[in-house]
């Protein structure tokens, strides 16, 4: 593995938004070989009920680390261009950063923009590839460093690295470990590539596949599925949108799932409570039973079932939808 020379260090502009990003933008600044000459990264966004402006993970993490933040609304205007001509990178890095690069920007470091994508490419391109492998089954997922080309996920790779999914995994656990993963496969690859070491590699022709973004609907509990896939699907999108159903009140309660797993037993009609208390819930599925252990009510805070049911009692055959 080769290093640059202390007194030529590799210049780096590194495009980020979320939280995905962090962990490779501070291995980066830390790594003697390269010299992060400025960040990009998201505008301010508004979030919460005042809807005050917030900073991306990323704006916030090159804050602490002390270097220079460029927001560009379009990363493909002129002016924006222009500047980052001016910091003459060598490559630029990119993760997470939530806009496909133009031509005329991909072209503009000497080495390219190189990317880290959190899935087995082809497998699992586009916005969401944690969650859709942890709502597919998937044994196991990965990390790969690629060069970026104007589609979406499609360039040649220069390296992947798998992690196995655990039964206990969701999507925040897998996220940060995937994160970390990236952040070291990275260091340990644009190296060699800067080097000329490494020739990207293009992409398999079979096996891909498009991981959509996720949306708050996908949240929603569909009990027509087997217990399996539900199971999945909630363990999918924690901590966001999470899944969710209704209780059958007046106001339509939603009703959190935040840990629950599937029973290989007869069932019912799908969505219908068949044991709540004193310490369990049980819900038909298409296919199979779910057994639900810890709850959120809306507006509510973390609950086990044993406590949830102690101050909001079901009866069996009620009808969750």
């Amino acid at each position: 593995m080769s290093a640059a020379p202390e007194n030529n260090r590799h210049r780096i502009v590194y495009f980020g938004t979320a939280e995905f990003a962090c962990p490779a933008l501070v291995a980066l600044e830390q790594d003697p070989a390269f010299e992060v000459v400025g960040v990009v990264t998201q505008p301010d966004r508004p979030r919460g009920r005042q809807l005050h402006l917030h900073p991306s993970p990323v704006k916030e993490t090159a804050g602490q680390l002390g270097l220079e933040v460029w927001q560009p609304a379009r990363c493909r205007a002129p002016e924006f261009l222009g500047q980052l001509a001016g910091l003459a990178p060598d490559c630029c890095v990119v993760a997470a950063y939530g806009q496909i690069l133009p031509r005329p920007l991909l072209e503009l470091p000497k080495h390219g923009c190189v990317n880290i994508h959190g899935s087995l490419l082809p497998k699992y391109r586009g916005a969401a590839p944690v969650q859709w492998a942890l709502a597919d089954g998937e044994p196991h997922t990965g990390v790969t460093i690629m060069r970026l080309d104007e589609g979406l996920d499609t360039g040649p790779m220069l390296a992947s690295e798998s992690t196995p999914i655990w039964p206990e995994d969701d999507a925040q656990s897998l996220h940060d470990r995937l994160a970390t993963q990236g952040a070291d496969l990275l260091l340990r690859t644009l190296r060699d590539y800067l080097a000329g070491i490494l020739t990207p590699v293009p992409q398999p022709a079979e096996g891909a596949s498009y991981a959509r973004k996720i949306t708050r609907e996908d949240g929603r509990v569909d009990w027509s599925l087997p217990a399996e896939v539900v199971a999945r699907r909630i363990r999918a999108f924690t901590p966001w949108p999470g899944a969710f159903t209704f209780l059958p009140t007046d106001s339509r309660r939603l009703l959190k799932i935040l840990s629950a797993e599937p029973l290989s037993r007869a069932g019912a009609i799908p969505g219908t409570v068949m044991k709540a208390g004193p310490e369990s819930l049980l819900v038909a599925c298409g296919e199979g039973v779910l057994q639900i252990h810890e709850v959120q009510r809306e507006g509510g805070r973390r609950l086990t079932v044993e406590a949830f049911l102690a101050g909001f009692p079901l009866e069996p055959g009620t009808q969750l939808g």
